[in-house]
């Protein structure tokens, strides 16, 4: 699973992480101290969004053979970039190609209005993968008319017709996944993964006829492929070599083969033989083999995440979205930070589940903290800030997972500049100061306790089957807020002084508790329209955690509603006793997932994560018009060139820093492009 960053980092002290669902998101708070340094991190600004740099630490003390197996690994992810972008819409490749070919040629009035509101389109396309905004899937509305995309059409011998012109202007395929209550959410999502007559009685009865030959082991049915009906009849579109997007997937091949040939270890090439293996065949026993080998390949410099991996983008939570992360070790924090998967057993022994659903032994959980090398897919523009996988609970439970977070993302948010926000939305003078004193390192222990403790943790029940079987399409936003959950309880306890992983556990630990209502119950908002819904699986699992304590403590204050000059804030009175709700929730969220109860998942994200208070929605978005900083970050990869002799061998690879966001989305679509525009 996932957690990424997901309001620059300006307001959040929320989290995300990719626990093998949960794109998408979240947390490190920029709102905090004003930085100045040599490297620029800030490459633009358009609509919502913010594009950064980062660096990637540790590069030059890397072997020239290590440096290659990133380069190589890095190349194959980037070859299955059109991937995603057909994933999230079955029309995004032919209009992005129609958009680039506009904005390569066009020879007009550049610096009309029109033609910036078209700027700004593509850049958000480009950000997105696709005409849905990437966060709140809700379709990009373009400041344009059809009339004046026409004309530009026209006057660049440009083809965009039928549907795929329409549709970038009408109200069609409106959200990319709609999670809405009581609707067909499968029928009603634009995501690419059904055919577009699929509903979810066929998903759920196209599988409910799948057994796997270990019900032990149970086999990722869907995961690598589109569901169609042909004829009436349901069919899966298998992604592999010879297969749906095979000329993308042969690409990929080839660059993993090269990475095999300068794996560091026996391990590491064992198991990017079985990535190859799977691609080739896209065979989902030889998938779970792969997991198996790659969980227990802990050795080495050079790790990576490349596959059909999270399935927040499904509905149903079958499909995963293409992605790949290339990370290289931070030895000095992966060393700092060793302690918490050390003593992973102790934290399960000593949280507040039920003891039926405890590990009696937690296996393999591993953690590193780790520099990006380069990202593509589902994990760029918007990336995310740490990973925990595999996915399978399976896997999990016999042979462990690995959790990383990536530190030069997160040094790069908190370097880009302050954005003023904190100061708008924070209590008082005392929760500021909490927060710029230890609310970066609270940040960072979130995201480790999330990932280590927290997805590692719990177990099912005997018989409980998957929980996007039990928990439908409430199962990623439940799991990202249990693991939330889980390092909300711990980040206030005295065990991080004793591991020696902070000096005041108490500030540290209200920091954390102060961002995180602060965050759930208002400035996440600053993402929506008023009037809309939450329907984001993190934003969800944000606010149900947050408004269910506040409501558990309101009897005794815990959490107190506070207006002054006609704003509204949140003041936390009683950090223990918030502390015991943290923990009565995380029994309860662990309890729905370890039964499968969906009855309960559907009233708690129902009841507590859905609906907005409008009044305060309103308050919040006023109040923070003031502020120019985007609400959204991402980021520009650096580029890696390699140099070579006269025969041919790399020589050296150097890193490069892209100079501008289209440039490099120019040039992607330039060397990257492996599929047709219809697939």
């Amino acid at each position: 699973m996932k957690l990424k960053f997901i309001l620059v980092l300006s307001i959040i002290t929320g989290i995300m992480f990719s626990c093998g669902e949960d794109k998408k998101e979240e947390k490190v708070d920029t709102t905090k101290v004003e930085k100045k340094a040599a490297f620029d991190y800030n490459v633009e600004q358009f609509a919502d969004i913010k594009v950064l740099r980062y660096q990637i630490s540790g590069w030059e003390d890397l072997t020239l053979k290590e440096q290659k197996l990133a380069y190589y690994l890095t190349q194959a992810g980037l070859s299955g970039r059109d991937i995603m972008w057909d994933q999230n819409y079955r029309h995004n490749l032919k209009i992005r190609k129609a958009l680039e070919r506009i904005y390569a040629n066009y020879k007009g009035d550049k610096e009309s209005n029109d033609w910036k509101a078209y700027e700004t389109y593509m850049k958000r396309v480009w950000f997105s993968n696709g005409i849905h905004h990437h966060y709140s899937n809700a379709k990009l509305a373009p400041e344009f008319s059809s009339d004046y995309l026409n004309s530009l059409l026209s006057d660049t011998n440009t083809t965009l017709e039928g549907e795929a012109f329409d549709v970038i202007f009408n109200d069609k395929d409106s959200k990319k996944v709609n999670q809405a209550k009581g609707v067909d959410n499968v029928l009603l999502s634009a995501v690419n993964f059904y055919g577009p007559d699929v509903t979810n009685a066929d998903v759920e009865n196209f599988y409910k006829k799948k057994s796997s030959p270990n019900p032990d082991k149970p086999l990722s049915y869907g995961l690598n492929s589109q569901l169609v009906k042909e004829d009436g009849v349901l069919k899966e579109r298998v992604y592999k070599s010879g297969g749906l997007y095979g000329d993308a997937i042969d690409e990929i091949v080839k660059w993993l083969e090269l990475a095999q040939d300068v794996a560091e270890n026996k391990a590491q090439g064992d198991a990017l033989g079985l990535l190859i293996q799977y691609y080739n065949t896209g065979d989902l026993q030889t998938w779970d083999d792969y997991n198996v080998a790659w969980t227990a390949a802990t050795e080495g410099n050079i790790d990576y995440i490349n596959s059909f991996i999270e399935v927040y983008n499904d509905p149903l939570g079958y499909r995963g979205s293409y992605e790949t992360v290339v990370q290289v070790k931070d030895f000095d924090m992966s060393e700092k930070m060793a302690v918490l998967s050390e003593n992973a057993q102790w934290f399960e022994d000593n949280s507040p589940l039920l003891d039926a659903h405890k590990k009696d032994s937690v296996v393999g959980v591993t953690y590193k903290v780790v520099n990006v090398a380069g990202e593509a897919g589902d994990a760029s523009p918007s990336t995310p800030i740490g990973v925990n996988l595999p996915n399978a609970n399976w896997i999990r439970a016999s042979v462990g997972s690995k959790s990383v977070s990536l530190g030069n993302i997160i040094h790069a948010y908190n370097n880009a500049g302050s954005t003023g926000r904190l100061k708008e939305f924070v209590h008082d003078d005392e929760e500021y100061e909490l927060e710029e004193k230890y609310g970066q390192l609270a940040d960072k222990l979130h995201t480790a306790l999330h990932e280590v403790i927290g997805h590692a943790s719990g177990q099912l029940n005997p018989g409980v089957g998957e929980t996007k079987e039990t928990l439908k399409n409430y199962a990623s936003t439940l799991e990202e807020g249990r693991a939330d959950l889980v390092g909300l309880y711990y980040l206030y306890d005295s065990k991080l002084q004793e591991l020696g992983l902070v000096e005041d556990w108490k500030s540290v630990g209200k920091a954390a508790y102060d961002g995180y209502i602060r965050n759930g119950l208002m400035t996440q908002l600053i993402r929506l329209d008023l009037g809309d819904d939450v329907e984001e699986a993190h934003m969800r699992n944000r606010q149900w955690v947050s408004a269910w304590v506040f409501e558990q403590g309101e009897k005794e204050n815990v959490i107190e509603k506070v207006t002054k000059d006609g704003k509204t804030y949140f003041n936390i009175n009683d950090y223990d006793k918030l502390h015991e709700l943290f923990g009565q929730l995380l029994r309860e969220t662990q309890r729905i997932k370890s039964e499968g109860d969906f009855d309960a998942v559907e009233a708690l994200v129902e009841g507590y994560g859905v609906k907005v208070d409008q009044a305060i929605h309103a308050e919040i978005l006023e109040r923070n018009k003031q502020f120019t900083s985007a609400a959204y970050s991402g980021f520009v990869n650096p580029v890696l060139v390699t140099e070579k002799d006269e025969n041919g061998e790399i020589t050296a690879v150097k890193v490069t820093q892209p100079d501008t966001f289209e440039g490099q989305m120019m040039m992607y679509s330039k060397n990257y492009s492996f599929l047709p525009e219809e697939n």
